[in-house]
């Protein structure tokens, strides 16, 4: 268990920490075209987002941006608040099966490394926001992908549109008085 040696494993325990865990949607711009980036979970396989238990001392994004380095090598920025949230289902190593909800922050990479904590253990993959989100079990996580795919569309095609310019026509150049 990688993060066990991080001494987060008492808060990895039932009863000792909450059913809140916190995920990194990590996500670039390449060629104007938004790619998110999926890791592999650890005992199944399945395509996931890095998440994991709040890290003491951090706030939500902070915790994130701790899951998205030990999960996929990821420096980057997180937003300033989560885009939501979904609910799956854990297995503990004991079998027990136990609800979660994991609160979603958007974290912009800027670098990824080849040498992470978990590297050994998980594969790591970009994708395109609607391929994604069908690689993903859980629907809650698909429907924020596609939503935040989406907006990071427009906005690419939003700073890719032509500026207006100057104003033109009768009474451009007239100096605007309403604001005095």
């Amino acid at each position: 268990m990688g993060k066990a040696g991080k001494g987060r494993a008492a808060a990895k325990r039932p009863g000792t920490r909450s059913d809140l865990q916190h995920g990194a949607l990590c996500y670039r711009m390449r060629e104007g075209e938004p790619e998110i980036l999926l890791v592999t979970s650890r005992g199944t396989g399945r395509w996931i987002i890095p998440k994991g238990w709040p890290v003491p001392g951090e706030d939500g994004a902070g915790s994130a941006l701790v899951e998205a380095w030990e999960e996929a090598g990821v420096r980057g920025r997180a937003a300033s608040a989560p885009i939501g949230r979904y609910g799956y289902t854990k297995a503990l190593a004991d079998g027990e099966e136990i609800p979660l909800t994991v609160e979603v922050w958007p974290v912009a990479v800027e670098t990824l490394a080849d040498r992470f904590p978990e590297r050994k253990e998980r594969r790591r993959k970009w994708f395109g926001p609607k391929k994604a989100a069908r690689k993903v079990q859980e629907a809650e996580l698909a429907r924020l992908i596609r939503r935040f795919g989406k907006s990071l569309e427009a906005m690419a095609a939003a700073s890719a549109a032509p500026s207006p310019g100057p104003a033109r026509g009768p009474g451009a150049d007239q100096e605007d008085v309403t604001s005095r």
